[in-house]
């Protein structure tokens, strides 16, 4: 799908397609994720691309969410729904968060919290 206009873009969603995410269902997370933008009409505010490895095999399938910089794992068809239903609630998918681009992993974050 071309985009021609940039202005409205909210996030742009990079699904790993690397060989193991595709072993991990990588190509249903995709069309799953791609469906749920068109059923909630968010084409026009979430855009997704394809990618090769990222590097996180461990963490297969991978979904990335710019520009928050948020690092999903272990991602599933369902869970590509929901991720698309949050983003356009203006969450996160706090079950499949494994990094968000604070400097922080999670890990570090949540055992900073008070």
């Amino acid at each position: 799908m071309a985009i021609f206009e940039l202005e409205p873009m909210k996030h742009h969603v990079l699904i790993c397609n690397g060989g193991t995410c595709m072993r991990h269902e990588g190509e249903e997370v995709t069309q799953a994720i791609r469906d749920e933008i068109r059923k909630q009409n968010a084409d026009t505010y979430i855009h997704t691309t394809r990618t090769r490895c990222n590097g996180r095999c461990h963490d297969a399938a991978v979904v990335i969410v710019y520009p928050q910089g948020d690092w999903y794992g272990q991602m599933t068809p369902a869970a590509g729904t929901q991720l698309v239903q949050k983003l356009v609630e203006g969450e996160k998918l706090e079950t499949h968060l494994f990094h968000e681009c604070t400097g922080k992993s999670r890990s570090e974050s949540s055992s900073n919290v008070k």
